[in-house]
């Protein structure tokens, strides 16, 4: 059982972060929603997360068990910072990015695109809500649950002394 208040707080934003992704890889190889760029940027940074909140457990306190937890919080709000452009790019409030629309074909012959035996895979839209919920979409979620986390790393910068 961890008594250390310091670690617990580590391991509750690590674990939100492997809980994210998890979800993550659930809707995408259990419920067949393929994830576009931003969808696969907005990962990163959730694994940077883990990876830090494993060595801000193994590590001393010295200078890196101050600095882990303030790289943990970074890594968060990077995600929360991807994930609201994504939003942005689905809500239309700005352009998302060219490999995030139709014109990410480009390069693929009518041919093959007429042939249903070539597989050119599916283009999957920045700017198209795959899945939703309470109004939220699964970026506008991460936003949320990466501020939190965030804030949680910060909790255990804090805490470590």
């Amino acid at each position: 059982m961890i008594t250390d208040t310091r670690a617990f707080t580590v391991l509750l934003a690590a674990g939100g972060s492997a809980a994210v992704l998890a979800a993550a890889f659930g809707f995408q190889y259990l419920a067949g929603l393929a994830p576009c760029q931003l969808c696969l940027w907005q990962r990163w940074p959730h694994a940077a997360a883990i990876l830090i909140g494993l060595l801000a457990l193994l590590l001393p306190r010295g200078i890196a068990g101050r600095a882990l937890p303030l790289l943990g919080a970074l890594a968060a709000l990077t995600a929360a910072g991807i994930g609201a452009f994504h939003v942005g790019v689905e809500q239309g409030w700005w352009q998302g990015l060219a490999s995030c629309s139709a014109g990410s074909i480009a390069g693929i012959s009518t041919a093959d695109l007429l042939n249903p035996d070539v597989d050119v895979g599916a283009v999957v839209r920045c700017d198209e809500i795959a899945w939703s919920m309470f109004g939220l979409s699964m970026a506008g979620w991460n936003v949320v649950l990466s501020v939190f986390l965030a804030l949680l790393w910060l909790a255990a910068f804090r805490r470590t002394a």
